[in-house]
């Protein structure tokens, strides 16, 4: 088992600590039965942490009460590792300190998209700085859709097949279909058809008005002027609601978000001028909350739009092991189906599959504005475009010199978010020319580098 030797100071932060969501002390004289209790929540929720060798807060002195030894550990360890192994999703180590006794083992637990089970069978589920047992098949059924085990996309609604044939989305769209097909039989090959019944995927895809079966798969848009909370008296008017099947619901959002946001006046230098965002970053983004959304759970989604920036929020956590801080990197489709035949639409609104947010935020970038920020938050997730410019070239720049010796035309493109390298030529000539940074001496031109010059500011 690998271990760590540790300062005072960092025990001290770990002791410091308070549990909660993500984070959990027990005593080394735990059962291995309640341990992979609480092992066993923290793997089916968003992960955490458990130190198992401190005692409970409460406790005033000697909390860190670690195992004498590896060996002492060995009936603890021996049920983790069978229960959860260690790699991807479980990862152990003995923390030791000089000041402290004994040895602390730190099981550190990733999001994952599995369920895990105690040594009685059980499944728990962390809900704050609890472990709460998920005994009932609606409880569990839950947690298979957050995980993205099940997806509520394959459910049955009021429609029979032949109404979903004969609708005029599908029509039109079958018309794309190369080679030509049965309706009937297409939808079956396609799995959006059980028992006769049109499946959620069905609906959102092909019908007309899904709404009228999926009551809350809407799009509400609100329009708020302020820059703070939103409050009634600050709400213009009623919140608009945009319905259709999921090609027709995206672009009809847009443009009402569009729409509403040009309205929004900002003072320039030359007077009131249209606050602009790029459409393809609202575009990408409310793409991803209709296909990704959780439609199992009772609510639209929502766009509210602010003097300075655009909240949308769309039901349903982030599935599996996709976190706010991999979602760039990573791909989980929660709804596969609604997902792929999207894709089909003659104008398809996620035509580069999986780089919707990717997208958005280059487009963001382009604009010179801050990244779109990702949040889960109230069972669902919540995406932020705040009307910001990006810091100044020339600041980013200055701010990169202060924690490093040079700089080239390259890694300032990169900082800055400017994609030509005469643009940032000139950046660098203007402050040359002010003595902020100047050119290192005795290099070729493939290899030249700025330095802090004689104006550079002080930190």
């Amino acid at each position: 088992m690998k271990s760590a030797d540790i300062t005072k100071k960092e025990a001290d932060e770990i002791l410091a600590r308070q549990e909660s969501h993500f984070f959990d002390f027990k005593s080394k004289r735990i059962q291995p039965a309640k341990l992979s209790k609480a092992l066993s929540a923290l793997g089916n929720a968003e992960g955490g942490e458990v130190y198992v060798g401190i005692e409970d807060p409460q406790v005033t002195s000697g909390r860190w009460d670690g195992f004498p030894n590896q060996e002492d550990a060995n009936s603890t360890i021996a049920v983790l590792q069978n229960l959860f192994p260690e790699g991807e999703t479980f990862s152990y180590r003995f923390l030791k300190c000089e000041a402290y006794p004994g040895l602390v083992l730190a099981c550190e637990i990733f999001k994952n998209q599995y369920i895990w089970k105690d040594t009685q069978g059980d499944i728990y589920l962390r809900k704050g700085a609890q472990s709460l047992k998920q005994e009932t098949f609606e409880k569990q059924e839950r947690l298979r859709l957050n995980k993205g085990i099940s997806s509520y996309e394959d459910s049955k609604v009021d429609i029979s097949a032949t109404e979903l044939a004969a609708s005029y989305p599908f029509s039109s769209f079958l018309e794309s279909i190369i080679p030509k097909a049965d309706p009937e039989v297409w939808l079956r090959k396609q799995k959006v058809i059980r028992d006769d019944q049109a499946t959620v995927a069905g609906a959102m895809l092909f019908l007309e008005e899904p709404q009228v079966v999926l009551p809350k798969a809407a799009i509400k848009i609100s329009r708020y002027k302020t820059s703070d909370e939103p409050t009634r008296a600050t709400l213009e008017g009623q919140p608009a609601t945009i319905e259709g099947c999921a090609v027709a619901l995206i672009k009809d959002a847009v443009d009402k978000i569009v729409e509403t946001v040009e309205r929004i006046p900002v003072m320039k230098d030359t007077g009131l001028k249209a606050v602009v965002y790029p459409r393809n970053a609202i575009h990408e983004i409310i793409t991803n909350a209709v296909i990704h959304r959780d439609y199992s759970i009772n609510d639209d989604v929502h766009v509210r739009i602010f003097d300075n920036r655009i909240e949308i929020y769309s039901p349903g956590p982030l599935p599996a092991h996709i976190t706010v801080d991999n979602i760039l990197d990573e791909r989980f489709a929660r709804n596969q189906k609604i997902v792929r035949l999207a894709n089909k639409f003659p104008d398809a609104p996620n035509k580069d599959v999986g780089e919707g947010l990717n997208t958005a935020f280059e487009a963001m970038r382009e604009l010179q504005l801050k990244d779109p920020v990702v949040i889960q938050i109230n069972n669902g997730v919540l995406v932020t475009l705040k009307h910001e410019k990006l810091a100044e070239p020339e600041q980013a720049i200055i701010s990169y010199l202060q924690d490093h010796d040079e700089i080239n035309n390259a890694r300032a493109r990169a900082i800055t978010f400017i994609g030509s390298e005469n643009k940032v030529k000139n950046v660098f000539r203007k402050m040359m020319a002010a003595d902020i940074i100047e050119r290192i001496p005795n290099r070729s031109q493939a290899k030249t580098g700025y330095r802090k010059g004689a104006n550079f500011p002080s930190e």
